[in-house]
Order: structure tokens, then sequence, then C-alpha cells
């Protein structure tokens, strides 16, 4: 049963009521008061104290001070009258009853009004904000398409100048080649002028120098007879074949320089490899790029199985398994997907396949070789195979001695089998 608080101090203006409760020694919070308009309730576990108005007040502006062993209300009439008495007097248990109830309502539509109208609030914050940076990003791109457009300007008229000062160039080129040529020309005209001059001039004298002149003059019809004298060109090459072996090698190093059994372990890799992406070419050929990269396959299959999809997870990991089966790790997260879905056997084809890709053991897969053990070992000891289960534990500790929890397993399943052997 309650406690009551009764004792507690009044007094009143025509606007408000002031209205002081002592509860000394107690600790009150904002929790421990409830007020509507007709209605005050101060909860402090065991002490109660409440009371029914003797006319409504303003609830929303109304307020409590707690402080130095005192609750001070301050409540502000909705009304402006002078009250008879703090409470509503000669109501009965149905009428307080009543008042109660419909006060407990009205608070609880006030704080669902008030919570509708924050949610509103919010959405029309998030709202303005959205709209904020949407014009922002607006005028952050329209920025940096007018600095393209400038950029494109800029480069364009300089393109066009320096076409200009090309085009001048070649022209100034152009006419100082033909200025060249044309006194070439001119040259020749006045040496073969010359000539022809030399070759007309009468030669008095013997028979001789008019031969030799006759000579002259008849060279001087062709004017690079002496210049093709001078320049014997050599006699064209004669036609052949040349042959030319190869050793006929993937690799380009020489023979005697490679390590020809490696080399052919890669090729065969290589094709193999080849192989296994190029297989069901046809199926995969609706598959968008990314869902042909085995990675991104086994990181959508590892969200998968953190969500508890893992039907959506094994399917991912198969994909992945069928576009490149040389990773272990596909494998391995593969059987903690069948060990949930209860495929036994398959966790352990899955564990066996892990393991027998983690070679060489080194350091770095030491890791994943713990985890293919011992999913495989569960596996086993699910299949009440405990004596398998037991020797894969055993080999996940030889690999991890501190795991705690892989030594209190195998202890279990040590009791376990020892449990089993007393029974038979």
């Amino acid at each position: 049963m309650p406690v009551w608080l009764r004792e507690h101090r009044w007094r009143q203006t025509a606007s408000a009521v002031y209205l002081s409760l002592p509860v000394r020694g107690l600790r009150v919070t904002p929790a421990n008061i409830f007020c509507t308009d007709r209605y005050l309730k101060v909860s402090i576990p065991p002490f109660l104290f409440e009371t029914i108005l003797y006319a409504p007040i303003d609830d929303t502006n109304s307020t409590a001070k707690i402080g130095n062993g005192i609750i001070f209300f301050t409540l502000y009439k909705k009304e402006a009258a002078m009250w008879d008495s703090l409470t509503l007097a000669n109501a009965n248990k149905e009428k307080l009853q009543y008042l109660r109830e419909n006060a407990v309502l009205k608070a609880h539509e006030k704080a669902k009004e008030e919570t509708e109208a924050k949610k509103v609030t919010k959405q029309e914050h998030k709202k303005y904000a959205l709209e904020a940076t949407m014009k922002l990003e607006e005028a952050e791109r329209k920025r940096i398409e007018d600095l393209k457009e400038k950029e494109r300007q800029k480069v364009t008229k300089e393109l066009e100048l320096w076409k200009k000062q090309q085009d001048a160039a070649e022209k100034q080129k152009r006419v100082q080649k033909e200025g060249e040529l044309h006194q070439e020309v001119e040259q020749l005209k006045e040496k073969k002028k010359e000539k022809n001059n030399k070759a007309s001039i009468p030669n008095e004298g013997t028979s001789e120098t008019r031969i030799k002149a006759t000579k002259g003059c008849r060279g001087s019809y062709s004017m690079f007879s002496e210049n093709l004298k001078e320049e014997q060109l050599p006699a064209p090459r004669s036609a052949a074949t040349i042959k030319i072996n190869f050793t006929s090698r993937v690799f380009p190093t020489a023979l005697r320089e490679s390590r020809v059994a490696e080399e052919e372990e890669w090729l065969r890799k290589q094709a193999e490899a080849r192989r296994t992406i190029n297989a069901d070419l046809s199926e995969l050929e609706d598959l968008k790029e990314e869902e042909k990269n085995p990675d991104w396959l086994k990181d959508k299959g590892n969200k998968m199985f953190a969500t508890g999809n893992y039907l959506a997870a094994v399917n991912a990991y198969n994909l992945a398994v069928r576009l490149n089966n040389k990773l272990p790790l596909l494998y391995l997260n593969r059987a903690a997907c069948h060990l949930k879905l209860r495929n036994l056997h398959k966790a352990i084809e899955d564990s066996s396949k892990a393991l027998e890709l983690l070679t060489p053991p080194v350091p770095d897969n030491e890791n994943a070789r713990v985890k293919a053990y011992v999913r495989r070992g569960t596996a086993f000891c699910q299949l009440e195979l405990y004596t398998e289960g037991l020797q894969d534990y055993e080999a996940a500790l030889k690999i991890d001695p501190k795991n705690k929890n892989i030594e209190k397993d195998a202890e279990k399943i040590r009791h376990l089998i020892q449990g089993t052997t007393q029974d038979c």
C-alpha cells in the first residue's frame, strides 16, 4: 500500500496557484511528477501524492521546481478566478476514477501528438537538409561545368592559334622552297646558255680541231651525259631465298638457360585456369562484371552468412568456386554454411578440399588450417564419428596450442569416446 503525503501548503492569486510539497529525504526526478489540466500526481515509491484540481489549469506553461527537499509547483489557471479549495470537493469515487482515467488518456494523447509533431518536424528538417544539400551539389556541379567550359574554350583558342602558326610556317617554307627552286632553274638555264655559246663559236685550224669541236657539240645535246659517266651505277642484286629456323618454344629464353619442367607446369596451370574461366560461358553471359569476380562473390557470401541467409551464401560460394576453384577460403566458408544447414558430408568435403589447397603449411595460412580442422572435426562429431573428430581437433591444437576453446572441445570429445567405450 502507498504512503500518502498529506502535508502540503498552497496559496493562490486570480491567475495562478502556488503549491509546495515537502519531500525531505526523498530523491525526486521529473519522471516522478505527472500533471494534466485537472490532475496532479507525485509518485515516489512508496510515497504518493495526488489531487483532482478544483478547476482546469494550463499544464503546458505550469512549472515544478525541485530543491531543498521541496517540490514547488506554479500552476497557471485557464480562467482567472479564485478557487474555494485546491481539490475538487464532494466528488464520489466514480467521478474521481473517471477524472483520473481521463487525465491519463489525455496525457497519452498529448504525448502521441508531441511525438507526431516531432516526427513531422524531423522529416521537415531532413527534407530541408536534403534540399539544401542538393542545391549545394547543383551549385558545385554548375561551377565545375563552367570551369570545364572555360578550360575547353581556352584550349580551343590555343589550338586554333597553334594551327594558324603552323599554317603560316608551312606557307613561309613553301614560298622559300619555290624561291630556291626558281633560283636553281635560272642557274641551270644560264649554264646551258653558256655551253651553247661556247659550242657555236667557229674554230679555225686543222680538221682535228673541227672534229673535236663537232664532238663537243654532239656532247652538248645531253645535259647529264658527263654526270652519268662519272657516276657508274652498280648492277642490281640477284634474287635469292633465305631460310631461317626457329626453336619451337613459348618462352623467349634460350633452351640452355630455361627450366623446361617448371615452364611446362606453368603453361598447364594457365591452360587449366583459362578452361575454368571459359567453362559454361552460356550460363555466365547474363552476369554482371562484378558477379564474375570470385573475390566479390566471396565478400557477398560472407555478408549473407553474417545475416543468417546460409542458402544464399552457399549459392554465392558455388558460383565463385566455378569461376576459380583454387581459392581455399571459398571451400572453408562454404563448409561453415553447410555446418549451419546440417549438410555434414558436404562440410567434410569442403574442409578437406580447403586443407588440400592450404599446402604447403606456412605461418600465413595457420589460421585457415585451424578453421578447416575444427569445422571438419565438428562435422565428424555431429555424425557421431568421434575418433575422426578428435584427430582433427588434435591437429588444430598442434597448430594453435594456446587456443583454450579448441582444447575444451577436444576434452569433451575424449569424455564422449570414453563413455561410448564403457557402454560397449
